[in-house]
């Protein structure tokens, strides 16, 4: 972690020259020596007693404090609450009731709030905003932007921070990979021809836009398949099963279009493109794949002068 040592010590001189407040992480060493009191976690943890700031829970060895605007009205010596361990900050370990966009180890879409000279604040859902230092940057981040970020913790300091590296985010390449084969995809960013997507936790690829008929934003999370690998080990995806084998799945969607429309669509095999895509989210060809195989089964009837009907 020495890597994000330095934006970290701007940060410090500069919290101390404009607030000149010590760091209180030296009477916290439990932290480091308690395998238990894990930060950046959720956990439901037994009331020890309570105090005017709030009620103490045990947490590992010692006690974390839940601050009286987080603590429920039914608050109890020995109930459990459940809570996310995060630190403040001047690095106290402390509990919040409140839902942080992830926890450490997970990949979130999160908001840039605020820039430092050391790094940028994103908007997780907590008080304290989490900071990507500098060094965690992939690349140029702007306030009301959205990243996707992984949620770090460094194990020497306990602080929690996110990072926007691809060697963070995606630390493999695609050799585990063959085509056809169904992956996990977390949209990472938008490009003129598509969405590069995160595949497995391990590679980029891309979902071309004139092969992807819905709308996909950043961080939105989808099962897809790998379309082909190619040459230069670029990997191309898509949210069907390629070939035929996306065909049943196509078919019940025109299925389900039809009767929610009373058995009639205007759109039929010789329709334009951009009529199909509008009606049915799916290209012409993927649409005559399916009409076809509706047509074999008896399920619809095709009437080129208006369009097609439920049987």
């Amino acid at each position: 972690m020495s890597e994000i040592t330095k934006p970290w010590k701007l940060a410090e001189k500069f919290l101390k020259n404009n607030q000149k407040q010590p760091s209180s992480r030296q009477s916290h060493p439990f932290l480091a020596d308690d395998p238990e009191a894990v930060v950046g976690q959720f956990h439901n943890l037994p009331v020890q007693n309570l105090s005017d700031y709030g009620v103490y829970l045990s947490f590992g060895r010692d006690r974390v404090l839940l601050p009286n605007k987080y603590v429920p009205k039914d608050v109890a010596v020995g109930k459990k609450i459940r809570v996310f361990i995060y630190t403040d900050s001047e690095d106290r370990p402390v509990a919040t009731t409140l839902e942080p966009a992830g926890v450490v180890g997970e990949i979130v879409a999160l908001r840039v709030k605020d820039t430092a000279a050391f790094g940028i604040f994103m908007d997780w859902g907590l008080e304290k905003d989490l900071l990507v230092p500098r060094s965690e940057q992939q690349g140029r981040m702007e306030p009301g932007e959205t990243h996707l970020v992984k949620i770090c913790l460094d194990e020497s300091s306990h602080r929690i921070y996110g990072s926007t590296l691809m060697a963070e985010l995606c630390p493999g390449d695609a050799r585990s990979l063959a085509s056809g084969m169904a992956v996990d995809l977390i949209i990472h960013s938008i490009t003129p021809i598509g969405y590069t997507a995160l595949i497995n936790h391990t590679c980029l690829g891309l979902l071309y836009k004139n092969e992807t008929f819905e709308d996909l934003s950043i961080g939105d999370r989808h099962r897809g398949y790998v379309l082909q690998i190619r040459e230069d080990g670029k990997v191309d995806l898509t949210l069907k099963k390629p070939g035929y084998a996306s065909v049943e799945g196509s078919a019940l969607k025109i299925l389900g279009i039809l009767e929610a429309n009373d058995g009639f669509s205007p759109c039929h095999d010789k329709s334009r493109p951009e009529d199909i895509q509008a009606a049915f989210s799916m290209s012409k060809k993927e649409f005559k794949r399916a009409l076809g195989s509706l047509y074999k089964q008896g399920r619809i009837t095709l009437h080129k002068a208006d369009g097609i009907r439920l049987k």
